[in-house]
């Protein structure tokens, strides 16, 4: 309460427990006159495939819990994706050791409570504010709602994963402990098209990127599809590519099937799926998901090993599409150094954490404080090294 407005904040079992409309006016206000969102993945339709397919579902430690703000009239202020948690899995910014530390303490560090999109290392808003609404009343609402759930019900921390810079400040200052990471990240600096975007790099790594593109199609048959292109068979194939990386990387992958079947019905116009094909068969692709003016790289798999494809389907048609949709970047996901010859540059995430605990929240503030000059240490290395030419 500011005085004078009486708000009100309550929980949601789900994101189907609120018309897709009102949550997206938060969401995706901008696409309301038609056309993409800016980030598709914090989308009515995005979070109801993850919890409708049972990806994200309490079974599976994720538990829904979104929060909405109201004003005395029943009229919407904002809403925040919110999930209790059970584990730290799917989340991408790491604090194993933070929940090991506590509880060597004695401290019950599960669940916590999380503000992200399951299983997506995008940065984008938390706080979603209705563009009829007084943001700073409404953001006010939702991080005072937040806290004081986490508080009353016992959980250790809140945790707002991948926000914006924007929203990192605003929670700086309400209290929160911030916390820097890196990703690669592609930029286009208004390349006409892919050969002008190589004559940017130096004359050996623009060597190297022309021979890898070369080496990969020597067997195989590029293919991108999007929207209405996709079909079922489609994801057949996928599946069997998403189960054989996710089995390698992280143990059981974090999608379900039903997640794919959800996502031809509801997700394919967001959605390029760039495929290898040899001999009339599928043998590698990658899921990509298309925002406004970002291209989202999520999803890679393959049934066969070949030579720099992996290169030429997840990262080079990434930019070309980039480039002819005038798009101003394309985000790789998290971690892989290996991005970085292929022209993507290191650039800062971020996320902020409100500990209950006070002694517990004084040494993770200690540790944030060494972990953020760590990482801009990193950023200006790798930035040392990237492929462009000097001057």
């Amino acid at each position: 309460m500011d005085g004078e407005t009486s708000i009100s904040v309550r929980l949601l079992d789900g994101v189907h427990a609120i018309d897709s409309g009102l949550w997206d006016q938060c969401a995706a206000p901008e696409a309301s006159q038609g056309g993409r969102g800016v980030n598709p993945f914090i989308t009515h339709r995005w979070l109801s495939a993850f919890e409708e397919s049972g990806s994200a579902h309490w079974r599976e430690g994720w538990d829904p819990k979104h929060l909405v703000a109201e004003d005395e009239a029943g009229t919407l202020l904002g809403v925040m994706p919110l999930y209790v948690k059970g584990h730290s899995q799917g989340e991408y910014v790491f604090d194993h050791g933070w929940a090991q530390a506590f509880e060597r303490a004695g401290g019950e560090y599960y669940p916590k409570l999380v503000s992200a999109t399951p299983f997506t290392p995008v940065t984008g808003p938390r706080l979603l504010v209705s563009p009829d609404a007084d943001p700073v009343l409404a953001k006010g609402a939702l991080v005072s709602g937040a806290t004081q759930i986490a508080q009353k019900n016992g959980l250790s921390s809140l945790h707002i994963n991948f926000c914006t810079r924007a929203e990192q400040e605003y929670l700086a200052e309400a209290g929160f402990l911030t916390r820097k990471n890196q990703q690669f990240h592609w930029r286009n600096y208004e390349y006409a098209n892919f050969d002008a975007f190589l004559e940017s790099l130096a004359s050996r790594k623009r060597k190297a990127i022309r021979k890898e593109r070369a080496t990969a199609i020597q067997n195989v048959e590029i293919v991108c599809l999007s929207g209405d292109e996709i079909k079922p068979e489609h994801w057949d194939a996928f599946w069997v590519f998403y189960q054989d990386t996710g089995a390698r990387k992280w143990g059981t992958p974090y999608l379900t099937r039903s997640f794919f079947e959800i996502a031809q019905q509801t997700l394919r116009d967001d959605l390029l799926l760039v495929f290898a094909r040899r001999d009339g068969e599928w043998v590698a692709g990658a899921l990509n998901v298309i925002g406004r003016d970002t291209l989202y790289g999520r999803y890679w798999g393959c049934i066969e090993d070949h030579p720099c494809l992996h290169f030429e389907v997840c990262y080079y048609q990434a930019i070309e599409y980039a480039i002819e949709n005038n798009m101003s970047g394309v985000e790789a996901g998290a971690q892989g150094e290996h991005k970085l010859a292929r022209g993507y540059e290191p650039t800062e995430t971020w996320s902020a954490h409100w500990i209950v605990n006070p002694d517990f929240r004084q040494a993770i503030s200690n540790y944030l404080d060494h972990e953020r000059q760590a990482v801009d240490d990193e950023i200006a290395i790798l930035g040392a090294h990237t492929p462009f030419k000097r001057g």
